[in-house]
């Protein structure tokens, strides 16, 4: 139960950063929270900060953080590192040829990861990017989801259908760009034996660390003008964990990654939480942003899609 509800914190905490405020949640829900929460009190457990005071109908804040109560001076003390749970990142070596040569075997690569494999349920796959090799626009994600894991291929699910329509509007077909997640696995949470893994949570910076030699070889595979980072915890992936709280301060403006310039903006799910043209016209500004560095033809009815009338 410690597992699951530190899994919820994180969600919530990853959709604070990308700008979410509220989440609404269903009667069932709330009446499972509020039962963990109590079961935890009655234990003496610790409740987890953001889920006190939920009720149908409301909404979950994201978590704050609590400020620190005064206490008498004591010696610092550095608490023991975790213990790492996984290997060293691996050293990619590409073999001599064309990009579909070079990308065949990187698949074969990934897919038959003996760390990769053993992280992904029986029946799922290891996901690797795809796309044209040729592309201009990389677009990268964090990690696969329910349905990517299912179909071996990211971004197919709900949010990945609004980021295929939101390629469209820039005048492109998914098959002409590159789409890809930094994590080549879909990240495990606590699940009954034999059931299946219901929601999900943002990778942590060693998962992402372990894979981001993948995600390497494939952008020197395909050499893209840019990247596209999908939501903020692609963009820690990417540029650092630490470099900023929040996506709004980084949102909208050039950064960098492995020689190539990288323009941040929100995950496509975002959208389907917050479908206001507001929310919309946010984004659509950004990837104008991308169209002109790639120079792409912008015509006066792009220019001006959700715009408020």
């Amino acid at each position: 139960m410690r597992n699951a509800l530190t899994a919820i914190t994180d969600e919530l905490r990853r959709l604070k950063a990308d700008g979410v405020k509220t989440v609404s949640v269903s009667e069932a829900s709330v009446a499972a929270l509020r039962k963990a929460v109590t079961a935890r009190r009655a234990t003496g457990g610790r409740v987890v900060s953001g889920l006190r005071g939920v009720s149908h109908g409301a909404a979950i804040a994201a978590p704050e953080p609590k400020p620190a109560l005064p206490r008498s001076p004591a010696p610092a003390v550095r608490p023991p590192a975790a213990e790492p749970t996984l290997p060293p990142p691996p050293e990619v070596m590409l073999p001599v040829g064309d990009k579909a040569t070079r990308w065949a075997a990187l698949r074969e690569l990934v897919t038959q990861h003996p760390v990769c494999r053993s992280r992904v349920r029986p029946g799922r796959q290891v996901v690797l990017g795809v796309g044209n090799l040729d592309a201009k626009i990389f677009f990268c994600g964090e990690a696969p989801g329910a349905e990517e894991e299912v179909q071996g291929e990211p971004f197919v699910g709900p949010a990945g259908q609004l980021l295929t329509r939101m390629i469209q509007g820039m005048g492109l077909s998914r098959s002409e760009v590159y789409i890809g997640n930094i994590m080549n696995w879909r990240p495990d949470l606590p699940t009954p034996s034999g059931g299946v893994q219901i929601g999900n949570r943002p990778p942590t910076e060693e998962e992402m660390a372990f894979c981001l030699p993948f995600l390497r070889a494939q952008l020197e595979i395909v050499n893209p003008d840019l990247i596209v980072a999908l939501g903020a915890t692609a963009a820690q992936g990417l540029l650092g964990f630490g470099r900023f709280k929040t996506l709004g301060e980084i949102r909208g403006r050039w950064q960098e990654f492995a020689g190539k310039p990288v323009m941040v903006t929100y995950h496509p799910s975002y959208i389907l939480r917050n479908p206001s043209n507001r929310s919309k016209r946010a984004i659509w500004e950004d990837l104008l942003r991308v169209m002109e560095k790639a120079g792409l033809p912008i015509s006066e009815r792009q220019r001006g899609f959700f715009l408020d009338r």
